[in-house]
């Protein structure tokens, strides 16, 4: 059946006339938050970004594309690289966390994570996982994995071992294409591929809580330079988000 927006609203009111007072109406929806933009910095127009760390006001960002795959460390305010290693060029770059001492890289379809020593950017482990490689995050204790599916991978850092998993829904149905992951203040926030939508998921359930949207926030001319790239960084209380092959990474403050 549809209605007109003005055939919705007669009966929205007609609902509302027939349900008690003492009851609030609910709506399905998860809600839609707005972002304001609070500064901007220079990004590399050739990154291909697919992962994104802050820590302490250094960004770490892991690039992707065969031959061009790569591990940064980048200066926040002008957008110079610091520190970087080339990947093999069978490897398609994908999402980057950092936990402890150690930094990890997901691959696209080759199975393969990579462990860097956090300083001096050394591999010094990898690792098979089954399934596609797309996002990486960790809530300090467990590395957290998206995988181009509706659901969140649970991995012990040490061994890789998939300790638990959770389908992630929004309304109840299940969201798949979920790409770049962050983990904020008890919550895995997630881009979702070729949408200007982040989503905010809770990992104990996979119910997403809300979604940002940032179509205001758009760079894109092409077919693969969409949204990609979420970093929080803990101690200034700052979030950043960028994409791929964009010009500029946006701080923004989410409109509570």
């Amino acid at each position: 059946m549809q209605f007109t927006r003005s055939g919705r609203c007669r009966l929205a009111c007609v609902l509302a006339m027939l349900l008690p007072l003492a009851t609030p109406v609910a709506w399905a929806g998860v809600p839609v938050k707005q972002v304001q933009v609070i500064n901007t910095y220079p990004h590399d127009r050739d990154a291909f970004t697919q992962g994104l760390v802050s820590i302490d006001g250094v960004l770490y960002e892991g690039t992707g594309r065969n031959g061009q795959s790569s591990l940064r460390k980048v200066e926040l305010g002008t957008g110079t690289v610091l520190q970087r290693t080339q990947l093999p060029s069978q490897y398609f770059g994908e999402g980057i966390t950092v936990l402890k001492d150690r930094i990890y890289q997901l691959t696209w379809q080759s199975h393969v994570v990579l462990v860097y020593d956090f300083a001096s950017f050394n591999q010094v482990q990898s690792f098979y996982l089954p399934g596609e490689g797309w996002g990486l995050t960790q809530d300090g204790n467990r590395l957290i994995v998206s995988d181009g599916t509706a659901y969140l991978r649970f991995l012990d850092p040490l061994t890789l071992k998939e300790t638990g998993r959770v389908q992630v829904t929004e309304d109840g149905v299940p969201l798949d294409k979920l790409n770049e992951l962050e983990y904020i203040n008890g919550e895995v926030w997630a881009n979702v591929w070729y949408t200007d939508f982040i989503v905010r998921i809770d990992p104990a359930t996979g119910k997403i809580k809300s979604k940002l949207d940032l179509h205001g926030i758009n760079e894109r001319k092409g077919q693969d330079d969409v949204l990609n790239g979420i970093a929080w960084d803990a101690t200034s209380k700052r979030l950043f988000v960028t994409g791929k092959l964009w010009s500029t990474l946006y701080e923004i403050k989410v409109k509570e």
